[in-house]
């Protein structure tokens, strides 16, 4: 006689079972919107301080920026659950969807403000006149939220775009040393303006199609020569290694950028994290001969920079604790290699906060309220010092409800941020040929 085995539910009847399947479900539903809930919650309120921002950015960034997609995803689920005449069992979840909806409503609410924001920003550093001085207003249309094109926020590819993958600027560091370069598709250009993207990754991980492909795309498809670098990644090749790539990358575009297309004596950089503290120093330190070896005679100047969220203090020098505790936690052990109490000119020297002089070009800095991985506080003090001491226009945007990495793929506040620095480099552009007599 050959055993058997009775599952947990053999020998009852369908009238019990069924009372514990729709019990299950009601849990199930619950327990999704609870998650839904605190991830929601996060994202409004982060924890803050350096230690419980790394635990939290990540979910926050991505609730924050994909809002719409769970507030959809939210929505059919309670309406899944009400259709199957659960209302009265899952009143407790539809009570918490109900309250995840209204959180995720109001983060599509600062994400849609951003428009406001930037264009209030651009107002206030370059002058209420500076539409005028565009190529052409930007329409309605211009403006508005691309809902059509969030509905795949991965999907970023475009016919508009052409690019050619991995030129190499730096051969000597194999793939490190090599970079792309974006330009119109279907039709040839000359004397375009550039636009260099510097990856982030904190100085240790990243590629340089994984960030920035939104504003290239954006910036190409309207006329001009992007390029996306690679760099040396600590801890293998501790600092100043990434900002000498950076300065390399430069030198390369000075000799070979006309060969595509631009303008080798006009460059904007931009870049966000680690790549916003590279951005900004590179500004802040043209022809510095201890980030050029081997090339101190080139000009590494750039005629503007657009830093996003990124590192302004490395050294700890505005008695920030947050950033104290990335310069002993983080930077010191792991990028520098050096301990701060051994090498403190290092640190200083990597503080775009304190490189700040008169020859100083025009910035355009982006940073959100609730980044949990760099203090909005170091760009408001940078912006600070960049307005006391240098001699350039400064534009500041703050983002309320920001969070790091806003601006990685499509999104509402992305896809605002993007058209707000395609105005401002384009103004930026206009009136650098205008003095340099080119327009």
């Amino acid at each position: 006689m050959t055993g058997s085995v009775r599952s947990p539910s053999a020998g009852r009847s369908p009238g019990r079972a069924q009372p514990e399947l729709t019990r299950m479900r009601s849990m199930s539903f619950l327990r999704r919107q609870l998650v839904t809930a605190a991830l929601t919650a996060n994202a409004i309120r982060p924890v803050p301080g350096f230690r419980g921002g790394l635990a939290t950015f990540f979910p926050g960034w991505l609730t924050s920026e994909l809002a719409p997609q769970l507030l959809g995803i939210t929505a059919a689920d309670a309406a899944v659950q009400v259709a199957r005449g659960g209302a009265r069992r899952q009143r407790r979840g539809l009570a918490v969807a109900a309250a995840s909806a209204a959180g995720l409503g109001y983060l599509i609410h600062l994400a849609r403000q951003v428009q406001q924001q930037a264009e209030d920003a651009l107002v206030e550093g370059i002058g209420y006149d500076y539409v005028e001085q565009l190529d052409a207003k930007p329409t309605p249309a211009d403006l508005a939220v691309p809902w059509r094109k969030l509905v795949y926020p991965f999907r970023m590819r475009t016919d508009e775009v052409e690019v050619l993958r991995n030129l190499p600027y730096a051969p000597e560091h194999g793939r490190r040393g090599l970079l792309d370069v974006y330009r119109p598709a279907g039709r040839e250009v000359s004397g375009a303006p550039v636009l260099l993207q510097v990856h982030g990754g904190g100085w240790t991980i990243g590629n340089k199609d994984q960030q920035g492909i939104p504003l290239m795309q954006h910036m190409a498809a309207k006329g001009w020569v992007c390029v996306a670098i690679n760099y040396r990644l600590a801890p293998r090749d501790p600092f100043p290694a990434q900002i000498v790539d950076v300065k390399r990358a430069i030198a390369w575009i000075r000799e070979h950028i006309a060969e595509h297309g631009g303008d080798p004596d006009y460059i904007a950089i931009t870049g966000g994290s680690a790549g916003g503290h590279l951005t900004a120093l590179a500004a802040v330190t043209p022809n510095d001969p201890a980030y050029q070896p081997g090339f101190e005679d080139v000009d590494t100047s750039v005629q503007v920079a657009v830093p996003h969220y990124g590192v302004y203090d490395f050294a700890g020098c505005t008695g920030l604790r947050s950033a104290e505790l990335m310069r002993d936690k983080f930077l010191a052990p792991r990028i520098v290699r050096q301990r701060w109490e051994d090498a403190p000119e290092v640190f200083e020297a990597a503080s775009p906060l304190l490189r700040v002089t008169k020859e100083a070009p025009d910035f355009f800095v982006l940073h959100g309220t609730h980044d949990g991985l760099v203090s909005v506080e170091q760009a408001r003090l940078f912006v600070e010092r960049l307005r006391e001491q240098g001699g350039a226009t400064v534009v500041y945007a703050e983002l309320p409800g920001a969070q790091h990495a806003f601006d990685v793929f499509p999104s509402i506040r992305s896809s605002h941020v993007v058209r707000a620095i395609d105005r401002y480099l384009h103004w930026h552009w206009n009136g650098w040929r205008r003095e340099h007599g080119r327009g």
